[in-house]
């Protein structure tokens, strides 16, 4: 049956009139005193007794309304996932090539690390935008370009997102919530593998959980400078991965939207502010590029009009959604046909597929039914009910960003999915403790008893996917959990002293599976473009990506010239005697990035990074061979120019095959373009 508690305003400065909670909170008041976060409890206030903590106190021992566990459990928490994504942080060497070489350009060369170039001489820019090379580059210059300087940021990145899923969940759920959301975050095995690497999801996950946090404080108070930060977080949430970071837009706006504490026109006119600063804190680069003389910067790579924005709109926006040929978006899953491929087939069992799903798939079907049974138990809720607007927040960024990712034609990698990581984590540490808070309530019990069976029956099937791997684990899992589920149904509420061992046995294998992969993904050293967590399973596609068992990293990669080149001593050394703008020009970023990282020097990568762009075109090449900035054109790379024959690369290719005489250094033909036949 529902109860009555008071709770206080949300601006906090008076007792509202006590509200009706549904079975999704807990009947006996003592217990959400502990559980409940400040703002939900009746608390006595007198001013003239009271003494404000000092920062200090609120640091170290917390709020005098928290529990005195939550302080020392958030540090515990922090520190083990730094240590778990901090250890032995350089095993992956330079992981993925083509941006470790557009970090050491930025070390080089401050219009490289402006424009994210891949080399230092700035013939091409990588095809994201540069706000992750930007904080990469920065520590390079700071500690020395190194892999541990070049990944650092990136699991500091993976600590602080914790740290910030933590206390969004915090600030509306309770202490219990925000460790258990900050846990799950930190055991997503995608979650370990993308702050472990020197892709831009990395920062992008940081920037949009600062969006949610500072849409959360917001929405308590109707505050536009808040709001604006959200805003001003996902504008260079875009400057990091363009559109994607807008998926999460729906989600924030319609939060605040529903649960500010104004009126309808004043929470309007403070999203069209926000809409101002994304727009602004997104839009100055785009306009700074299309500004900047095109002769004097990099080319924009993977565009077809050396724009900025038209790469967002095009192969990293329109194209990864709706596919086709001619700009990157490939076919479905990004090999061809919306079937087999890097990301599986499309629909909506794809975040659950043999490619997603071990990647990002263990606590979701435990995070939609608590979703839905969530919103259902505060569907008569008041307006601005936190613990429903908490609902809306992670609920709208999971099913925006889950359905697109199920449904789009163009490129799709499995690592992509970290980006509903945080959303999945929230959901978990949200329902998991308010559908506890309520187990006097059967349908509250009912709920919270099929999460636990669901995690442990899927868990099962998912580990079943690397038979060989631990297979007793699996066991334990799918029977604990259905143990578990069966006492919570039954006897949740009336278990005594055996409560904290239900609980903690629920949680426990509620993360096993998730956990154990995590652990082995930590562990694991992954190079490659396209790489996978946990053990290895073979998913990872040729040298595209992917963990290597003991530790090793693979090397192969598009094009045979990557590993000849990349270890070729007497090709090294010819590179590193020169001192042209450009060592040397070859075909796609596949064969210029390890040239590069192994050189120190700069090389051109003709095409982009799979040799498809039409830049330089040869009429451009000719006048840097003739004014002496390209000193070696070395044969082979990259994946076939666009159009065929017909494409700026190959005729590059011809042209010096024609004019320049080729000699081998090391297995890998060579033209000396200071040496004309």
């Amino acid at each position: 049956m529902p109860y009555q508690a008071a709770a206080g305003c949300l601006d906090g400065s008076a007792q509202a009139a006590p509200r009706e909670i549904g079975p999704f909170a807990s009947t006996i008041e003592s217990m959400t005193t502990t559980l409940m976060p400040p703002e939900h409890r009746q608390i006595d206030h007198h001013p003239a007794d009271a003494v404000r903590p000092t920062w200090r106190e609120r640091l170290f021992t917390g709020s005098p309304d928290e529990p005195r566990w939550a302080k020392p459990g958030l540090y515990g928490l922090l520190i083990a996932t730094a240590v778990l994504y901090l250890w032995n942080l350089s095993a992956s060497g330079w992981a993925n090539d083509f941006y470790a070489a557009a970090v050491q350009a930025g070390t080089q060369s401050w219009k490289a690390m402006l424009f994210g170039s891949l080399d230092a001489g700035n013939a091409i820019t990588v095809d994201k935008p540069p706000a992750a090379l930007w904080v990469m580059a920065l520590s390079g210059r700071l500690f020395g370009f190194s892999s541990f300087s070049m990944l650092l940021p990136q699991a500091l990145m993976g600590v602080g997102s914790v740290a910030l899923v933590a206390a969004t969940v915090r600030r509306w759920s309770g202490p219990a919530a925000g460790l258990l959301a900050g846990a799950a975050l930190a055991l997503t095995p995608v979650a370990a593998l993308m702050f472990k690497f020197n892709n831009p999801d990395a920062l992008l996950v940081f920037l949009m959980t600062l969006a949610a946090y500072c849409v959360v404080r917001a929405t308590e108070k109707g505050s536009t400078r808040w709001l604006a930060f959200a805003g001003i977080a996902l504008g260079f949430g875009f400057l990091t991965k363009m559109l994607q970071a807008f998926l999460v837009l729906p989600a924030v706006g319609l939060v605040f939207l529903v649960a500010a504490p104004i009126t309808f026109w004043a929470r309007i006119r403070k999203l069209l502010v926000a809409f101002v600063a994304l727009i602004v804190s997104a839009g100055w680069l785009p306009l700074l590029v299309a500004l900047w003389p095109a002769g004097s910067r990099p080319y924009i790579g993977g565009s077809t009009t050396n724009s900025l924005l038209e790469l967002a709109l095009g192969y990293n926006g329109l194209g990864r959604i709706f596919g086709g040929t001619g700009n990157g978006g490939g076919g479905g899953g990004g090999m061809g046909g919306g079937n087999a491929g890097f990301g599986g087939t499309t629909g909506i069992t794809r975040m659950f597929g043999e490619s997603m799903g071990t990647e990002i798939s263990w606590l979701l079907p435990a995070a939609l039914i608590g979703l839905v049974a969530g919103l259902w138990f505060t569907r008569r809720m008041p307006r601005a009910d936190r613990t429903r607007a908490g609902l809306i927040l992670w609920g709208g960024w999971l099913l925006v960003t889950g359905i697109v990712f199920s449904y789009m034609q163009g490129t799709m990698h499995p690592y992509y999915t970290v980006a509903l990581a945080p959303a999945i984590a929230a959901l978990i540490g949200i329902t998991v403790v308010e559908l506890w808070k309520g187990r006097n309530n059967l349908p509250a019990r009912t709920a919270l008893a099929a999460m636990s069976a669901t995690t442990g029956l899927w868990g099962f099937a998912l580990l079943a996917r690397t038979p060989d791997w631990f297979p007793w684990l699996r066991w334990v899992i799918v029977i604990g959990s259905i143990v578990v589920a069966a006492v919570i149904a039954v006897g949740a509420h009336q278990l005594g002293k055996a409560t904290v061992v239900v609980a903690i046995s629920g949680v426990l294998l509620g993360f096993g599976g998730t956990a154990a992969y995590a652990l082995d993904t930590a562990v694991t050293a992954h190079s490659g473009s396209i790489p996978t967590s946990g053990p290895a399973t073979g998913r990872g596609i040729g040298g595209f990506g992917g963990g290597m068992p003991g530790g090793e990293a693979p090397t192969g990669g598009f094009g045979g010239m990557r590993g000849e080149s990349s270890n070729n001593a007497e090709l090294q050394a010819l590179l590193k005697a020169t001192d042209n703008r450009w060592a040397a020009a070859t075909i796609g970023s596949m064969s210029a990035g390890p040239l590069e990282l192994s050189t120190g020097t700069s090389i051109m990568a003709i095409g982009g990074f799979t040799g498809s762009d039409d830049s330089p075109t040869l009429a451009q090449f000719q006048q840097y061979v003739a004014n002496g900035n390209i000193h070696y054109f070395i044969a082979g790379g990259g994946m076939g120019g666009r159009g065929g024959g017909e494409g700026a690369s190959s005729q590059i290719t011809a042209w010096v095959e024609a004019h320049y005489t080729a000699k081998t250094v090391g297995g890998v033909t060579v033209y000396d373009l200071t040496q004309a036949t």
